[in-house]
């Protein structure tokens, strides 16, 4: 019913929302004589911001068309490499030509980044990849909206979450690394003990968990406390709509992706009130570079996807409910998931000093799990002054968190490079 409610305000704001529309092209257009007047401004600036708040939005685009690497422009064309009806993998291929002008010619380290399926889209690890394009071959999780999978596509749920990553991880290769940026850190680390124990080839040479909640226990903040207090029925009752139509994903039974952004909004209310306020006066200031900012934020922050009723009942069930992984209970098809069993992953675990949404410890906690792995084998890091947004976008991501990725992912290179079942495959890439 909520999402009937919500479809049918979209619809019914439509006539204002273009009434809006026409007045910000009015006001805004060269050929009008009062566009730079008082009255014009505010007008103008009002109309823009209701336009704005009351539009649809839609999957961002990525806008990677290019990276500098050691002074060198080098293009980039997203392409995919596999695909499910829950799931594009994503490769950020870069041209090989330019490659060998910026002095790189053998083939570096692929990296799958796995991103949240929480609410937005992939592109909001925008700054994330284009950290990791500077030294490697990047792929990433593009998450479908759930309410654009037909019914007929069956269900996705945890396990096939896990699923997901263990496949693509074997699309990828041997030895590939995985970063892990807040929500899938608990699948991910099951998908790769799994691998671990089967001694599966394509296990990675790398993992790095960053704001994940693998130990939701630990350092609770405002949405782990929520899920503590209320009841899984509860979840059931007041998350879960279903998929209205004209949504090629009708009847699907989901949880919407405005309830969430309502959520993390209410957290912080104040500063988006605060946010909108100051792009008001921007727009009515002529302050074009700040009002700029301000869309290219929101645009990706507004921007929400649906999770399937299963997938995340079953999240808030295994991972802030009765934490199944760190409590060593956690099964997938049948089979208790044992982190202790992996010995050869390196494990790098980072968190934000201010995150309210995975407190302090939660990622850490990774490194009791993985009790097999020697110390050499795992690393942690603080980041001061940032809250969960810092840990994986920003400029302190970008000079402070990237290069110790960088840097264990490098090292499980060499130590892979040196085992004897590589070192002649090292040499054939080397003369190559």
């Amino acid at each position: 019913m909520l999402y009937s409610l919500y479809e049918a305000g979209f619809y019914a704001a439509s006539p204002l929302r273009e009434a809006a529309r026409l007045t910000r092209d009015f006001w805004s257009s060269p050929l009008n004589p009062a566009r730079d007047s008082d009255i014009g401004r505010r007008l103008y600036a009002n109309a823009d911001l209701f336009a704005n708040l009351t539009r649809r939005y839609g999957k961002p685009a990525w806008h990677i068309d290019s990276v500098e690497i050691d002074g060198h422009p080098v293009r980039v064309r997203p392409t995919e490499e596999w695909s499910s009806p829950w799931c594009k993998l994503t490769h950020f291929a870069r041209d090989m030509a330019d490659m060998r002008r910026a002095g790189r010619r053998t083939r570096e380290p692929a990296v799958l980044i796995a991103a949240p399926l929480s609410g937005h889209y992939a592109t909001l690890l925008r700054g994330t990849v284009e950290a990791l394009l500077q030294d490697h071959e990047v792929y990433i999780t593009e998450w479908t909206n759930a309410r654009d999978v037909p019914v007929m596509e069956g269900r996705f749920d945890f396990h096939d979450y896990i699923d997901h990553i263990r496949t693509m991880l074997q699309v990828l290769g041997p030895r590939a690394h995985v970063v892990a940026v807040c929500q899938p850190g608990p699948p991910v680390l099951a998908a790769a003990a799994l691998m671990a124990e089967d001694g599966d080839e394509n296990r990675p040479g790398s993992m790095t968990f960053m704001g994940s909640p693998i130990d939701a226990r630990l350092s609770p903040t405002v949405t782990n406390k929520l899920a503590e207090e209320r009841p899984f029925t509860w979840f059931q009752s007041h998350m879960i709509d279903t998929v209205p139509p004209p949504h090629p994903g009708m009847g699907r039974r989901v949880y919407p992706g405005f309830v969430q952004l309502a959520s993390f909004m209410s957290m912080n209310a104040e500063k988006h009130q605060e946010a909108h306020q100051r792009y008001l006066r921007q727009l009515m200031e002529g302050d074009g570079d700040g009002a700029e900012r301000h869309l290219e934020f929101y645009d990706e922050y507004l921007s929400v996807l649906d999770l399937t009723e299963e997938f995340y009942l079953q999240t808030v069930d295994v991972v802030f409910q009765r934490y199944l992984l760190p409590k060593g209970e956690l099964e997938h098809r049948g089979r208790l998931v044992r982190p202790e069993l992996i010995k050869d992953i390196r494990l790098l675990t980072v968190e934000g000093e201010n995150d309210d949404i995975s407190g302090i410890g939660q990622t850490q906690a990774a490194h009791d799990l993985c009790s097999g792995l020697t110390a050499a084998f795992k690393h942690d890091y603080v980041q001061p002054h940032v809250g969960h947004y810092g840990v994986f976008n920003g400029a302190r991501f970008r000079d402070q968190i990237y290069p110790r990725v960088r840097d264990l992912i490098w090292e499980a290179e060499l130590a892979l490079s040196r085992t004897p079942a590589n070192t002649g495959k090292a040499k054939d890439e080397k003369a190559a």
